[in-house]
């Protein structure tokens, strides 16, 4: 049965009617500073922390839960009479209800607030009293989030003013969960002040966004978790249309806004398990979409769709006319929308903003036991970080194919081969154990979607090559230069950097290096 309650919150989302509800059931109400405040503004009858411990909020507000009155009482088990004569001896009467949540320390640091700000937002009495109610939650119930309201009072209707022991055991889980998680994101944020990107100790928090009707394979179990301060995409996405995202369509569709994101012309990327299909950037959307479609139209087939500009009527009335698994897009027009809506189980995904290619952040992967954790690719590579290696140096339009293509190579599964021509991918090699074999399969899809389409010529004739990382032998370079392709972007760094140098003169190709490679695993 409960019979007291202490109320400390930040977040006053549902608290007056919350409070009015926990009245009416005859509990008293017990709390502090502005939630106090807010009780007695709406006619509550309630108790300051002060009048319980006799002593006043002190070291502005650091300093009033923290005191074995509050403590005492939310502690005592209720079934060990040495504790119930502790509490007789110190005038101590138990709290049987703890509702808490926590100073914004998260949303301060996502608005960039200066330090001194950060550190006054980290909470010290909230997940005291949140520990201490989950500890003993055999007796007392803890509320952290304003979402878990309506279960307590529907518990309290239905079990004569008491809560079951199997909620107050699940709160007590959802308490620890979110101390935990706050507790995480100070000490990331700490490590990123001192610029300690790997801290001997990680600490990873995420609040539950959906639960996914099965992960990679129908066998497997999934969720999708959000932690920090998320970059945009599918964590900020607002679904708008279409049935349950699933685990590979978050995959996918996130591999796809990342790659889109990359130019600052109007891109359109079409993934498929996590590689592209088809990219291209235009003068419109449309136009680009056109392209992306030409590189491998068979393959875009049931793939997700990702565009870096506001969705318009025009590009979305193309989109209608393919099976497609999902639309991601900063924002669309409403009449985009009310083209895409006939295709009812289209997922149409509106993030709010594009993510920045050149910002930090970091990645982490599981193994067996462990994880690893790297900083992200935010690698770029810019007209002057390019070396000519050949006689022949790239003329203007190679050169920004070149750099498009390998843009573009950077979201290709390695080994990645990618032929560009005119800003738009016209064929791609992804995830081969051998480099040649990408180079192989990509001017083999150039040549079947130029055939589809009618042309007299595969597509890859005068187009340039990206790869990836270094050509270890000329026989990649050579399949290219077969292919058609007339220039190559390459990181180099092989120990036959002058072989493949060598026969790129040969073949009368233009070649530059970068510096940089691009592993995708």
């Amino acid at each position: 049965m409960i019979k007291r309650a202490l109320l400390s919150v930040h977040d006053k989302t549902g608290l007056v009617p919350f409070a009015k509800t926990l009245a009416q059931h005859g509990i008293e109400l017990v709390s502090t500073g502005g939630t106090a405040r807010a009780l007695a503004d709406a006619g509550l009858a309630v108790t300051e922390v002060a009048q319980l411990t006799n002593f006043p909020e002190m070291l502005d507000g650091r300093v009033k839960t923290l005191h074995p009155a509050v403590h005492g009482g939310i502690l005592a088990r209720r079934d060990i009479e040495s504790h119930r004569a502790a509490l007789d001896e110190h005038g101590i009467r138990p709290i049987d209800l703890v509702v808490v949540n926590l100073y914004p320390f998260e949303a301060t640091v996502a608005r960039g607030a200066p330090f001194a700000e950060c550190i006054e937002n980290i909470d010290i009495g909230g997940p005291a009293l949140i520990r201490a109610a989950a500890k003993n939650h055999d007796w007392v119930t803890v509320v952290t989030d304003p979402a878990d309201y309506e279960l307590v009072l529907s518990e309290l209707a239905a079990n004569g003013g008491a809560t079951r022991p199997e909620t107050r055991r699940r709160l007590a889980g959802l308490a620890y969960a979110r101390t935990a998680a706050y507790d995480a994101a100070i000490a990331s944020w700490m490590a990123q002040e001192r610029g300690e990107t790997f801290p001997p100790v990680i600490t990873v928090g995420g609040r539950l966004r959906q639960s996914l009707r099965y992960g990679e394979n129908p066998h497997q179990e999934a969720a999708f978790y959000v932690g920090g301060a998320p970059r945009p995409g599918v964590a900020t996405a607002r679904q708008v249309q279409g049935k349950e995202l699933s685990f590979n369509n978050l995959n996918d569709t996130d591999a796809a806004f990342e790659c889109v994101a990359e130019f600052e012309r109007p891109a359109v990327a079409i993934i498929k398990h996590a590689n592209p299909c088809g990219v291209a950037v235009a003068d419109s959307l449309a136009a680009a979409y056109d392209r992306a479609l030409a590189c491998d139209p068979v393959s875009a087939f049931g793939g997700i769709i990702a565009v870096n500009r506001r969705l318009d009527a025009a590009t979305a009335e193309k989109i209608a006319k393919l099976f497609a698994e999902v639309v991601i897009a900063p924002e669309a027009d409403p009449d985009a929308l009310a083209l895409l809506s006939k295709k009812t189980a289209l997922r149409v995904l509106l993030t709010g903003s594009m993510p920045d290619p050149a910002a930090p952040g970091m990645t982490l992967r599981s193994l067996a036991g462990g994880y690893l954790l790297q900083t992200r690719d935010n690698g770029r590579v810019t007209r002057d970080d390019l070396k000519v290696v050949t006689k022949r140096a790239p003329s203007p339009a190679e050169l920004e194919d070149l750099l498009f293509a390998f843009a573009v190579a950077k979201h290709v599964k390695s080994n990645a081969i990618v032929y560009a021509k005119d800003g738009a991918t016209v064929g791609i090699g992804a995830g081969q154990m051998s480099r040649v074999d990408s180079s192989r399969i990509a001017a083999w899809k150039a040549e079947e979607a130029g055939k589809a389409a009618g042309l007299p010529t595969s597509p890859a004739k005068g187009s340039v090559v990206a790869s990836d990382a270094f050509f270890p032998f000329p026989d990649g370079l050579l399949a290219a230069a077969s292919a058609g392709a007339t220039a190559v972007i390459q990181p180099g760094g092989s120990v036959r950097d002058a072989e493949v140098i060598a026969a790129a003169d040969e073949a009368g190709l233009a070649m530059v290096f970068t510096g940089m490679r691009h592993f995708r695993h």
